[in-house]
């Protein structure tokens, strides 16, 4: 029901758009700020929600924090494509900033994605990194397929390699010490 509508409220926006004229100049991105959860009684596993990825909302594996974009731009963004380029939330400010041909605060971790949604060569982020707190203290950080979870403060690394990997099930921190090191050091 909850899917049923969200379409029909998405159809509604864009529907709207149209109506005013704007729909050809309007870029439009859908997301999730997190994974599933299991707030007021949700089952993520009913619909299978996290495929094939381990966690869901308040985990730091890639159930709880890999989402999906999509973006609609006549125009701009080229239609049709499907992209697996590492971006995070924080880089959808430089990119609105771009778009709207303003320059990027200073100080900010995020990096315009506008020439990647554009369909040119992106570069991308030396690592993302994140933080959560409501449990203690979890941290994880991804540098290109390697991934890092610590699940509180003084625990141990946990080590993925998410292309081999993509449901973090195999920790290979013990066969990886070089890349365990150099991603403490990040974090």
């Amino acid at each position: 029901a909850m899917v049923t509508r969200m379409d029909r409220a998405v159809g509604a926006i864009l529907a709207r758009l149209k109506s005013l004229g704007l729909d050809e100049h309007t870029i439009v991105l859908f997301t999730s700020d997190n994974g599933p959860h299991k707030e007021g009684g949700a089952d993520p596993g009913f619909f299978d929600s996290n495929g094939p990825y381990k966690g869901i909302k308040r985990d730091l594996y890639e159930g709880g924090i890999r989402v999906p974009m999509l973006v609609r731009g006549p125009g701009r963004i080229p239609a049709g494509r499907v992209s697996d380029f590492k971006w995070a939330h924080w880089d959808f400010l430089p990119t609105a900033a771009e778009w709207a041909g303003l320059p990027a605060p200073r100080g900010i971790d995020g990096l315009s994605m506008a020439p990647l949604l554009g369909g040119r060569e992106q570069t991308g982020h030396a690592y993302l990194y994140w933080e959560f707190f409501e449990r203690g203290f979890d941290q994880a950080v991804r540098v290109d397929d390697w991934k890092g979870v610590r699940n509180g403060l003084g625990s141990a690394l946990e080590l993925y390699d998410v292309k081999q990997d993509p449901g973090e099930e195999r920790n290979v921190a013990a066969e990886h010490p070089a890349v365990v090191a150099k991603l403490e050091a990040v974090m």
